[in-house]
């Protein structure tokens, strides 16, 4: 398989793993269970990590990509949000968690330049963030289906045809992390 250059990362919102709090035990164990999972990447060439700014996973991953950079200089996080205004109807506090991911972000944009509108919206982001990886690093485990699941029946679709990656950090992963 070739080196991948660009690793798209997504998982659970914070609501589907039960984290409300910004000190829940739970969003270390997912930070190192990223970091463990994207060093071998970033060791074989990864340049890009894409995340669209939901809050959970994408977050948390933002952050751990952030940390990795200081270490690892070649490593750039991209944010690409599905469109305009993404996050404007959020709370104060998960507002300043977006402002701190596109100060920390190498590369903000939307696929989309209108507010909200339509689903289609979604699915166009989606086929785009798949055109421009090589593969997905997922916090998603099939037996806890969530929101992440759309993404990755496109990446399926995908990688059917395509030298497509798609890695999983399941539940069963996080559980042997939290015992490393």
């Amino acid at each position: 398989m070739e080196t991948i250059k660009t690793l798209l990362l997504t998982g659970y919102r914070s609501y589907e793993l039960g984290v409300f709090q910004d000190k829940d035990p739970k969003i270390a164990i997912i930070k190192k269970a990223i970091k463990n999972n994207l060093l071998p990447y970033v060791d074989d060439g990864l340049e890009w990590v894409i995340v669209s700014g939901n809050l959970g996973v994408e977050m948390w991953a933002a952050e751990t990509v952030s940390e990795l950079k200081a270490t690892y200089p070649d490593l750039h996080l991209g944010v690409l949000f599905p469109f305009e205004e993404f996050g404007e109807q959020w709370n104060e506090g998960n507002k300043e968690k977006l402002l701190r991911l596109k100060k920390e972000a190498d590369y903000v944009e939307s696929v989309s330049h209108k507010p909200y509108q339509s689903p289609q919206q979604l699915q166009n982001h989606t086929n785009f963030l798949l055109q421009h990886s090589d593969g997905v690093l997922a916090v998603f485990d099939p037996e806890f289906p969530g929101k992440p699941k759309y993404l990755l029946d496109s990446a399926t679709k995908l990688a059917e045809n395509n030298e497509y990656l798609i890695h999983l950090i399941t539940m069963d992963d996080l559980q042997n992390t939290f015992y490393e």
